[in-house]
This record gives C-alpha cells, sequence and structure tokens, in this order.
C-alpha cells in the first residue's frame, strides 16, 4: 500500500491542475495502481509549527482520518486545538503537522517523527489518557489511520 500526499498553494491551483493536466497524467498511469481513493482536505491549522511540506527530516508520517459526529464536529476540532495539538507538539520526537477538514465531517489529522521509537514513546505514554479527556470516543463515528514509512526516493 502507498500513501500519497500532495500539497496546493491554493484551490486555484489545484481547479487548474484537475481541469488541464489531470486526466492526462491518469491515463499515463492506468493499470499501475487499484483501489486509489482520493480525499481533498482543507487546512485548518498546524499541529505544532509552520507546517511545510517537507519530508526529508522526518522517517514516518501517521496520518489519522477521523469522521466525526455532526452534533460533535465544533467539540472535537476544538479538543484538536486544545488537546491533541500540545500533546503532540510537546513530544520530542514530533517533526510537524497539520488538521484538515474536508467535507461531511470529515477531518485529517497528519503528523510527522523522526523515528518510530519516538513516535511509540508518545502513543504509549498518552494515547489513552488524552482521548478520555478529550473525549474523542464521543465525537468520533469513523476513524482509519495508518503509520507510514517513509520512503526518501519517492520523496519529491
Amino acid at each position: 500500500m502507498a500513501h500519497i500526499f500532495a500539497f496546493w498553494e491554493s484551490r486555484a491551483f489545484y481547479d487548474s491542475f484537475m481541469a488541464r493536466s489531470h486526466d492526462r497524467l491518469a491515463t499515463a498511469q492506468s493499470g499501475t495502481f487499484k483501489d486509489a481513493r482520493v480525499r481533498l482536505f482543507d487546512y485548518r491549522f498546524d499541529v505544532k509549527t509552520g507546517f511545510e511540506p517537507r519530508f526529508t527530516d522526518a522517517d514516518l508520517l501517521r496520518v489519522a482520518l477521523c469522521r466525526v459526529h455532526e452534533e460533535r464536529a465544533e467539540h472535537f476540532v476544538l479538543m484538536q486545538e486544545k488537546v491533541w495539538n500540545p500533546a503532540m507538539a510537546g513530544s520530542p520526537g514530533m517533526v510537524r503537522g497539520l488538521f484538515g477538514e474536508a467535507p461531511g465531517h470529515e477531518y485529517l489529522v497528519l503528523s510527522m517523527w523522526r523515528s518510530a521509537a519516538e513516535h511509540g514513546k508518545y502513543r504509549t505514554e498518552r494515547v489513552e489518557r488524552l482521548a478520555l479527556r478529550a473525549q474523542t470516543e464521543a465525537d468520533v463515528a469513523a476513524l482509519t489511520g495508518a503509520v507510514v514509512d517513509m520512503e526518501p526516493s519517492w520523496t519529491v
């Protein structure tokens, strides 16, 4: 399985690419993959410091896709800002990340880590306690995610 992340300077650039280049590139890649899933998220805020789509200083990405109950969406976003974000930012091995939103109360939390060991320290020490404090179980209708080992030769 491969995870491909693309970051656009603006919605206008994304729309221009989709209108002018996407179909030609997709045709050229026909048969090279199956079961592609594409989601477009709007940037909401940084996790830790100013996000840059630079991956050379991270060995691992953690991506969480959250579908949130409509009536709990505001609470979920607030808890990302007030509970989860400071906890991740305070973890020594966390480099940076972002929080994004898509229609239908879907959210993306992308965090970049120096190593699997550093991410493991954060995960085992804090996640359960933070989830209780943030009332994550009440907010989230569905959660999928992955821990992605970076492949430097794929980074552009």
